[in-house]
C-alpha cells in the first residue's frame, strides 16, 4: 500500500479530517518563493459580484486546495489566475494579480503566454477528438514545433510525467475518446505538460472519476508538485487534507481562512471554517 493509499484511508475511515504530521517539516523550513500574489481581487457577472477582497498568496511548488460549498467563487477565481474568466463578456474585476511578480492585467503580459504558463485541467476530461499522440503534440506543433523527432521527445516526456506513458506507449494512435475516463484525464494533464507550463490549475479533476482513477490522480499530483506549482479546485475535503499543502475556505464570494493545510483542518481560526469540514453546512 502506497503512502498516499495509507492517507486515504486513515482520512476516510474516521469523522475528523487528519493529515499527515509530516507536514510539520515543511512548516520549518521558512518561507516560500510565491507564484501568484493576489491583492484585493473583486470580480463581478455584470452586477452580480462574484468575488469579494480576495488577498493570497499561493506558493511555489507546492499543492493548494481551494475547498468551500458550491457556488462560493472557487472556480471563478481559478479562472481568474490565467484570465479564463474572461471568455465570460460580462466579467469584470478590480484589485491586482501578479504571477511571477508580473501584474497579468497591466505589464506586458499577453494572455497566449500567461495561458501557456498557467496550465487548466477541468472537471470532466476534455480530449479532442484526435489520437493521443496528436493530443499531447498539439500544443508544441501550435508553438512552431514541426519536427517528428522533438516531438515524439516531447509526447514521451509528457506521458511519463503524467504517469500513463506504460499504458499509452503502444496506444498512441489510438484516438483518445476510446480511453477510460481516468486515462483521458491523465492525458489532458500530459497535454497541458506538453506546453512547459509553471502553474497547474485543476478543476475539481477527480469528480467525474471512479476511486482508482482518482487515487492515481492524486498520486500524480504529487509527484507533480516536484516540478510545478498545482492550485486544485474540490469538493472533496479528505482529497484537500490528503494531498495538499495549503488550503484556502471560500463562503459567498470570500476568502474566510487560509493556512497549512494541517492548521486548518486540525484547529481553524474561524467557527464557519470549523462548521464547514465538519460537515455542519455545505
Amino acid at each position: 500500500m502506497s503512502k498516499l493509499q495509507e492517507k486515504r484511508k486513515s482520512s476516510e475511515s474516521g469523522s475528523n479530517i487528519k493529515v499527515s504530521p509530516a507536514r510539520q517539516q515543511e512548516m520549518n523550513k521558512g518561507p516560500m518563493k510565491s507564484v501568484f500574489e493576489v491583492e484585493n481581487l473583486n470580480l463581478w457577472y455584470g452586477s452580480n459580484q462574484a468575488l469579494y477582497e480576495i488577498s493570497m498568496q499561493i506558493p511555489q511548488n507546492q499543492v493548494t486546495a481551494i475547498i468551500g460549498p458550491s457556488g462560493c467563487g472557487k472556480s471563478t477565481y481559478l479562472k481568474a489566475l490565467n484570465r479564463m474568466v474572461e471568455m465570460v463578456p460580462s466579467v469584470k474585476t478590480s484589485g491586482t494579480i501578479k504571477y511571477n511578480d508580473q501584474n497579468i492585467y497591466k505589464d506586458k503580459l499577453t494572455v497566449e503566454y500567461l495561458r501557456t504558463k498557467v496550465g487548466m485541467v477541468f472537471q470532466k476530461p476534455n480530449p479532442f477528438p484526435k489520437s493521443v499522440y496528436d493530443n499531447v503534440a498539439y500544443g508544441p506543433r501550435v508553438h512552431g514545433i514541426k519536427k517528428r523527432a522533438i516531438l515524439d521527445q516531447i509526447v514521451e516526456k509528457s506521458l511519463k510525467d503524467a504517469a500513463i506513458w506504460d499504458e499509452l506507449k503502444d496506444r498512441l494512435n489510438e484516438n483518445a475518446y476510446s480511453l477510460s475516463g481516468g486515462q483521458q484525464q491523465r492525458v489532458c494533464i500530459a497535454r497541458a505538460l506538453a506546453v512547459e507550463p509553471d502553474v497547474i490549475l485543476m478543476d475539481e479533476p477527480t469528480s467525474a472519476l471512479d476511486p482508482i482513477s482518482t487515487l492515481k490522480v492524486e498520486e500524480l499530483v504529487q509527484e507533480l508538485k516536484k516540478k510545478y506549482s498545482i492550485v486544485i479546485v474540490t469538493h472533496n475535503m479528505q482529497q484537500a487534507a490528503r494531498i495538499s499543502d495549503n488550503t484556502a475556505f471560500f463562503l459567498n464570494g470570500e476568502l474566510i481562512e487560509y493556512a497549512d493545510t494541517n492548521k486548518l483542518f486540525q484547529n481553524p481560526d474561524d467557527k464557519r471554517t470549523e462548521d464547514y469540514i465538519t460537515g455542519r453546512f455545505g
